[in-house]
């Protein structure tokens, strides 16, 4: 589960009443969503307005991959004043898949740069002090532990008196993503391949739209109930691994797919991940963000996979080539019982 860290300058006067949280029933995807939505422009339901007074001065450690491209795009049309601390490496603005070159170049003309490398303390330090920044949005930059570093980060946070927020995402999918998460699913169906998914294929998990998560962002910001909380933010419902990919060829428009169910153990795959999830159960419950921070999903499963295939994917575009190599394996040895 990834992890990102909120740094708030101010300290809230009062701490909130958590409400008992809830796990969602199993229902797995909601088929009978229209695979033909789309959105023009994105604007989340329920955006919070900005007045001059509530203005923010934020700083985005990195930015330019893809949660924080849409984090800053929506901090900038709620009226922030928002920077980006990154070495210089990536464009710090690239227009989105169905944007206006109107929106695009007026986020351009308003979103900040701040270059530097992270590791050079002194010059962080010091450029961090001098700009007075309101909300730091960070995350967890320790190589050897993914995990126990960013459990280990707010519990730093706390013990210095820091006003911080943790947002925890499960699985994160949309468009631009470069984790090969609907990507995975979408290689194999446009190219007719039957899917392969480890052991059962019942094994639960749960996916997160980027642009809610990056709405969930937004509901912290200045928000007392929010102080030293940490928050599971995802979708609503959970799904199973056969389940999802039903629910990718649903979205995109393909026949349901063939899937074959394998035993890992039985391979020998090397460095290769045949698979893109953990196999394992691993899912949250959202229910503490929907009742403290007033926050809800704006996608379903099935609406949000059909969201990033339209705008990406479908698109012919994607941030890795497909590589069947694993899948090869195990439908080789697969063919070779059957017989």
């Amino acid at each position: 589960m990834a992890s990102m860290v909120v740094v708030h300058h101010k300290q809230p006067s009062s701490t909130s009443t958590l409400l008992s949280s809830s796990l969602s029933d199993i229902n797995g995807a909601r088929l009978t969503a229209s695979v033909q939505y789309k959105r023009k422009s994105w604007q989340p339901k329920g955006a919070l307005r900005v007045t001059a007074s509530s203005t923010k001065k934020i700083l985005i450690m990195g930015g330019t991959r893809f949660i924080g491209i849409f984090l800053s795009r929506l901090l900038v049309k709620e009226g922030h004043q928002v920077t980006l601390f990154t070495r210089g490496k990536a464009p710090i603005a690239q227009q989105l898949p169905g944007e206006s070159e109107a929106d695009f170049a007026d986020f351009s003309s308003k979103i900040l740069h701040l270059k530097g490398d992270r590791k050079d303390f002194d010059f962080v330090k010091s450029s961090l002090a001098a700009e007075g920044f309101d909300v730091v949005y960070d995350i967890n930059v320790d190589p050897k532990s993914r995990h126990k570093g960013k459990l280990e980060t707010e519990s730093l946070l706390q013990s210095r008196g820091v006003n911080w927020t943790s947002i925890r995402p499960v699985y994160i999918y949309g468009p631009l993503n470069y984790n090969p998460v609907e990507e995975w699913f979408f290689h194999r169906l446009k190219a007719g391949r039957p899917i392969p998914i480890p052991n059962s294929g019942i094994q639960i998990t749960q996916l997160g739209h980027v642009k809610d998560l990056a709405t969930a962002f937004i509901k912290v910001l200045g928000n007392e109930k929010a102080s030293r909380e940490v928050f599971n933010i995802s979708g609503e419902k959970y799904v199973t691994f056969d389940g999802l990919a039903k629910a990718c060829a649903k979205a995109a428009g393909f026949p349901e797919p063939e899937i074959v169910h394998y035993n890992p153990k039985e391979f020998d795959f090397g460095k290769k991940k045949p698979f893109p999830f953990r196999d394992q159960h691993f899912f949250a419950s959202v229910e503490k963000a929907k009742s403290v921070l007033g926050w809800k999903p704006e996608f379903d499963l099935v609406e949000g996979l059909a969201d990033s295939y339209n705008l990406d994917f479908g698109r012919g575009t994607f941030r890795k080539e497909a590589d069947f190599s694993t899948d090869d394996i195990i439908l080789g040895k697969s063919l070779v019982l059957q017989s």
